[in-house]
C-alpha cells in the first residue's frame, strides 16, 4: 500500500522559493525547512562547495574548499549551537576540470542526525545542512515527479501541480503523417492519434529514442528497489490505485509510445514534433500542426528494447492494467521484425524539418540492448547469440550508446537463464568500469570520478549514469568504494562543484532559476518547476552566451538562453531518480 501524502497548501506552494514538496510524507513536508538553507544565509561566492542538502549518516561526508591549502574547520551544530567536530583541511591540489586549487574537508566521523554547517578559521560558512536517515527522500520524489510536470495531452490540476498548474495542451489526436513516414497504408497527411507521452526537454517534442533509455532506466529503478517505491506516492491523478506511482507515470508514456508504431507493419516512428521549435509559450497557447517523422531502425529497437522490458514489469498488474504486459510482448516482437528487416534506416533529418533529431549511424548496441530484453522476455536463445555476437563494449550509457542496459537487465534477472561463465565474464564488464571509475577518482583533487571528457551536454547526466553504474556494481560485487564514489557523484549534482549550484530546481540554498524549459519561462510563476535536473557545465558553448569561466566544469549559465547548460531532459533526470533511490533504499 503506498503512503498517504499530506499535501502542501496552495498557500504553502506559493510562498516556498527553496522546496516544494511534490509528494512523501507529512513528516518530510514538516522538515523542510530543515533540509534546505534561506539563501540568505549562504554567500553566493562562498569558497565551500558541499552537498546543500545533506547525507546519509553512515555515508563519506567530504566538501571542497577553493582556493586554499591550508587551514582548519569546524563543524557546527544548529541544533545544539555547539561545535561537534574540528580539524585541519586537507590539501589536494589543482583541479584542471575548474582551474581551483583545492583542499578538502572530511568530517565522515560525524554520523548524529542534526543540521550543521561547516565554519572555517577565515570565518567562511557553507550551507547548512542535515545528517538524516531519509535525506534524499524529498529531492527523489520530486524528480520523478518532474515527470508528471512534462506529461503532454493533459491539464495539470492544481490538486496535484499547485501553483505550477496548467491547461492541458497538445492533445495530439490528429497528427499527420510526414512525408518521410508515408507508406501504402498511411500516406503523407494521413491523420493519426498519439497523445500523452512526456514533453522531451525544454521544447514540446516527443522522440521515440530519448524516451527508450529514460523509459528504461525508471523501470529498472523499480525493478532494482521495489520495496522503496511500494512505499511512495508521487501525488498524481493515479496515486490511488494498486500500483506503484513509479509505474503509473511510466505508463504515461507507455501509452504514448504504443502509439508510435505503425500496426501495418512493426515500424516505430522516430519522433512526433512540429516541424520547427516553437517559442517560449505555455503548451495550450501552441498550435502548430504536428508530425510522426520517418520510421527508424535505432526508434523501433529502443521501442522493441522498452517494451519487452515493460511486459515483464507489469506482468504483476493484470488486474489493474489487463492485457497490457501481453500487447507489451508483442510491440516488441514486431518492432524487433521490423528493425531485422530495415536493419540500417538511419534517421535523415528531413529539410523542412527543424526540431531534434537524435540521430545515430552506429546500431550494434541498440540491437544488443533490444536483443538482451527479448531474451529475458521470451527466454529464446536465439537472442541471447545475437547479443553475444554483437559483441559490444559496456561504456557507460547515454542515448546513443545503450548496449550496457542490456548488460545490466541480464545481470540483473538473467542469471538462472545463464551459464556461470558467461554470467561471470558480463560481470567483470561492469566491475572494470567501476574500477576505472575509482582510478579517477582517486586522480581528482575534488575527489570525483569525472574526467574532461565528460563535460559535455548533459554532463551532470553523465555524472549520474556513472554513479548508476557504480551502485549496479556494488549490487553484483559488493565493494565500500563502489558506493563512495556513487554517493560523491551526488555530492557534485547537488552542490559539491565549482559553481556553487546544486543542480536540481527548487533544492539547495542556490539552485537554478531560469532552466531552459518553455513550462518555467511561460507560466508566470517566479520558481521553476520543481525536480528537473539541469544539463550542467560543459565549455561547449553551442549556444550564443556568454559563460562565466572558459574551464569545464565551471562553465555554467542560469539562464533560459543557455541550452547547452541549462535545458532539462528526461533522459537526464532518469538516471537522478535511479541514483537517489539507490542511494537511499540501499
Amino acid at each position: 500500500m503506498k503512503q498517504q501524502v499530506v499535501l502542501l497548501t496552495v498557500a504553502a506552494l506559493a510562498t516556498s522559493t527553496m522546496l516544494i514538496s511534490c509528494g512523501g510524507s507529512n513528516r518530510d513536508v514538516a522538515s523542510s525547512e530543515k533540509i534546505l538553507a534561506p539563501t540568505s544565509q549562504v554567500s553566493p561566492e562562498s569558497v565551500i562547495h558541499i552537498n546543500q542538502l545533506g547525507f546519509l549518516p553512515q555515508d563519506n561526508k567530504v566538501a571542497v574548499v577553493a582556493n586554499r591549502q591550508q587551514g582548519s574547520f569546524i563543524v557546527f551544530s544548529e541544533d545544539t549551537q555547539q561545535v561537534v567536530l574540528s580539524g585541519e583541511l586537507s590539501s589536494s591540489g589543482e583541479w584542471p576540470m575548474s582551474g581551483e586549487n583545492v583542499s578538502l574537508v572530511d568530517f565522515s566521523s560525524l554520523r548524529q542526525v542534526g543540521n550543521y554547517r561547516l565554519e572555517l578559521d577565515d570565518g567562511n560558512q557553507s550551507s547548512p545542512f542535515v545528517i538524516r536517515q531519509d535525506v534524499y527522500n524529498q529531492v527523489h520524489d520530486a524528480s520523478l515527479k518532474a515527470y508528471y510536470f512534462n506529461r503532454a495531452s493533459t491539464d495539470l490540476p492544481e490538486q496535484y501541480a499547485g501553483q505550477w498548474a496548467r491547461a492541458a495542451g497538445h492533445p495530439d489526436d490528429k497528427v499527420m503523417v510526414h512525408s518521410s513516414a508515408a507508406s501504402t497504408k498511411r500516406p503523407a497527411g494521413t491523420i493519426i492519434s498519439a497523445p500523452k507521452g512526456w514533453y522531451d526537454a525544454g521544447d514540446y517534442g516527443k522522440y521515440v529514442v530519448n524516451s527508450g533509455i529514460s523509459t528504461y532506466t525508471l523501470l529498472l529503478a523499480y525493478r532494482h528497489f521495489t520495496e522503496f517505491y511500494q512505499a511512495r506516492s508521487g501525488h498524481i491523478p493515479e496515486s490511488s490505485d494498486q500500483v506503484p506511482d513509479i509505474l503509473n507515470e511510466i505508463k504515461w508514456n507507455l501509452d504514448w509510445l504504443q502509439a508510435m508504431q505503425d500496426p501495418n507493419d512493426g515500424g516505430v516512428y522516430h519522433k512526433l514534433t512540429t516541424l520547427n521549435f516553437t517559442g517560449n509559450f505555455m503548451p495550450e497557447d501552441t498550435h502548430e500542426q504536428r508530425y510522426v517523422v520517418q520510421k527508424s531502425t535505432a526508434a523501433a529497437l529502443n521501442f522493441a528494447a522498452v517494451m519487452a522490458f515493460a511486459s515483464q514489469g507489469y506482468a504483476d498488474f493484470d488486474e489493474v492494467y489487463p492485457g497490457k504486459s501481453e500487447e507489451y510482448q508483442q510491440a516488441a516482437l514486431a518492432a524487433w521484425h521490423w528493425a531485422k528487416a530495415n536493419p540500417e534506416q538511419t534517421y535523415q533529418q528531413p529539410q523542412d524539418v527543424k526540431t531534434g533529431g537524435y540521430g545515430d549511424k552506429h546500431l550494434a548496441d541498440e540491437f544488443a540492448f533490444a536483443a538482451a530484453q527479448l531474451f529475458l522476455l521470451t527466454k529464446e536463445q536465439t537472442y541471447l547469440d545475437e547479443f553475444n555476437a554483437l559483441s559490444q563494449p559496456l561504456t557507460v550509457p547515454n542515448w546513443g550508446s545503450t548496449a550496457a542496459l542490456g548488460y545490466y537487465s541480464l545481470l540483473s534477472f538473467g542469471k538462472s537463464q545463464l551459464e556461470p561463465a558467461l554470467y561471470e565474464r558480463y560481470s567483470q564488464q561492469i566491475v572494470e568500469q567501476a574500477q576505472l571509475m575509482l582510478e579517477q577518482q582517486v586522480q581528482s583533487a575534488y575527489q570525483l570520478p569525472l574526467i574532461e571528457s565528460d563535460f559535455v551536454w548533459g554532463s551532470n547526466a553523465v555524472a549520474m549514469n556513472k554513479a548508476m553504474l557504480l551502485l549496479i556494481a556494488n549490487q553484483l560485487k559488493p565493494q565500500q568504494e563502489f558506493r563512495d564514489a556513487a554517493v560523491a557523484l551526488a555530492d557534485y549534482v547537488l552542490g559539491r562543484n565549482p559553481t556553487g549550484y546544486a543542480y536540481v530546481t527548487g533544492f539547495g540554498s542556490k539552485s537554478p532559476q531560469h532552466i531552459h524549459h518553455r513550462p518555467s519561462e511561460a507560466d508566470g510563476v517566479v520558481p521553476p518547476v520543481p525536480g528537473f535536473v539541469a544539463g550542467g557545465a560543459q565549455n561547449g558553448w553551442q549556444d550564443k552566451c556568454v559563460y562565466p569561466s572558459k574551464y569545464p566544469a565551471a562553465s555554467y549559465l542560469d539562464d533560459f538562453c543557455s541550452y547547452s547548460t541549462n535545458e532539462i531532459a528526461i533522459n537526464w533526470n532518469a538516471p537522478l531518480v535511479y541514483v537517489l533511490a539507490g542511494l537511499q533504499a540501499e
